[in-house]
């Protein structure tokens, strides 16, 4: 019997997922239908492919939704997060697996007993981060644990940005994932452990609390907490751990900058601005500023008064870059101050042909074996092709699509709702990822 995919979502982290699911369904036989609400882009790929289509497709609609899944039997969805509890709820319905690069959320996770009782998979956060990093991180641990290491310290990195050779800007970043995301990231409160003692960063903390993050040949980075470190440490198995941390990595110099953002309250996504004013940038950088305290001080000394920086400091050379302090229009209406920002970073900060970007992640463990503390430090760092077949692509489309081959080919016996922590989920994904150049270098000491 023809085995069939669905995969929901066609942007631009689908690129190299598409490929390599296109290259095992002609090999394997399986029919392959990828469907979003566009998909003229994918005419060219699927053209003269008998066994793979496109359509349009609103995953609200529930007449669609449920022919669809009900024809497939692997469904991967590559939506906004947003979208997977009904996408979700429909393959339960249906008895059918799915797998998503998402993060789980609690209404996914109520569906655990259900999903064991259809005898499906339910699989989340088996892209990169999460996904990658929960594997490689097990796959490590399991190693120090065989041994009779004790775990005294795990903290974890991952950073999508700009590969050296394409990074022209003075924020040394571009855009490889969803703006919208990046605009939002870090909201809520950080929670994490540190030397047995429980931390919690708020969000108008967040960018000030940094460490940095040495990456063999490739420099100094700077490392922000996520948002929930502390319930993995029962999913990986380290409860009683002293020290446990996951966050994100920038380029020197990103946090403090983006912090001005935060701190005039421009990322901001709960409220419309006046769609009656016609913005500049300038304008909309300023209508967050107290009022000025001398008439027609320009707006960029007020910046640098309200932060207590220099004129010449690096901060507003930065927000200069961006044309903060331009009269230039921005023609937006009816929008948040976060999508506001959006759109103002889109129009830098996007790829510009032929760049690359580069993946770059690390963890760092400390354990005790034989009365003396070791350290071990594993790192990938992984770079594009060009704009449209990134890392972040590549990294994010290869464990999802490596998964659902193994599903398809009945090697994977894992059943209800879980994340790629277990030894047969995430060894043959690490196994094959090195054949695409995701390989992890490490360096062990004792300290």
């Amino acid at each position: 019997m023809t085995k069939k995919i669905l995969l929901l979502g066609a942007g631009r982290s689908a690129t190299v997922l598409i490929s390599y699911l296109l290259e095992h369904a002609a090999a394997a036989g399986w029919e392959l239908t990828i469907g979003d609400v566009e998909v003229q882009h994918l005419q060219p790929v699927l053209a003269a492919k008998a066994f793979a289509k496109a359509i349009v497709i609103d995953v609200q609609e529930p007449t669609q939704r449920a022919a669809e899944v009900e024809n497939a039997d692997v469904v991967i969805s590559l939506l906004p997060a947003a979208f997977h509890e009904v996408v979700a709820r429909e393959c339960l319905q249906q008895g059918k697996h799915l797998l998503t690069a998402s993060y789980m959320s609690p209404a996914i996770q109520s569906l655990h007993e259900e999903a064991l009782q259809k005898d499906i998979l339910i699989l989340m956060e088996a892209g990169l981060d999460p996904g990658i990093d929960h594997m490689s991180a097990m796959a490590a641990l399991h190693q120090i644990r065989a041994k009779g290491g004790e775990l005294l310290s795990f903290k974890s990195f991952t950073g999508g940005l700009v590969a050296p050779e394409s990074d022209n800007n003075p924020w040394h970043y571009k855009f490889t994932w969803n703006p919208r995301n990046v605009v939002l990231a870090g909201q809520g409160t950080a929670r994490y452990i540190e030397a047995g003692t429980y931390k919690y960063i708020p969000y108008h903390q967040l960018f000030t609390r940094t460490e940095k993050v040495e990456v063999a040949g490739y420099g100094v980075f700077e490392g922000y907490a996520n948002r929930d470190s502390l319930s993995y440490r029962k999913l990986y198995g380290l409860q009683h751990i002293p020290t446990m941390l996951r966050g994100t990595l920038r380029k020197e110099g990103f946090c403090e900058a983006w912090n001005t953002f935060v701190q005039l309250g421009m990322t901001d996504d709960t409220y419309l601005l006046d769609s009656t004013i016609n913005l500049t940038k300038c304008s909309f950088l300023e209508s967050f500023l107290p009022p000025a305290a001398v008439p027609g001080l320009p707006v960029q000394q007020r910046v640098a008064s309200y932060l207590q920086l220099p004129q010449e400091h690096e901060v507003l050379q930065k927000l200069a870059w961006l044309g903060l302090f331009s009269e230039e229009p921005l023609q937006v209406q009816n929008a948040t101050p976060a999508q506001v920002l959006e759109k103002l970073l889109k129009e830098k900060w996007s790829l510009s042909p032929g760049d690359k970007d580069m993946i770059v992640m690390q963890h760092q463990f400390v354990y005790e074996l034989a009365g003396e503390q070791h350290e071990l430090v594993s790192w990938l760092v992984v770079q594009g092709e060009d704009e449209v077949q990134t890392a972040m692509a590549k990294t994010v489309g290869l464990p999802v699509g490596i998964l659902a081959k193994l599903l398809l080919q009945g090697k994977i016996t894992k059943r209800g709702v879980a994340i790629p922590t277990d030894k047969e989920l995430y060894k043959p994904v690490l196994q094959e990822l090195q054949e695409f150049g995701v390989k992890f270098s490490e360096k062990e000491q004792v300290k």
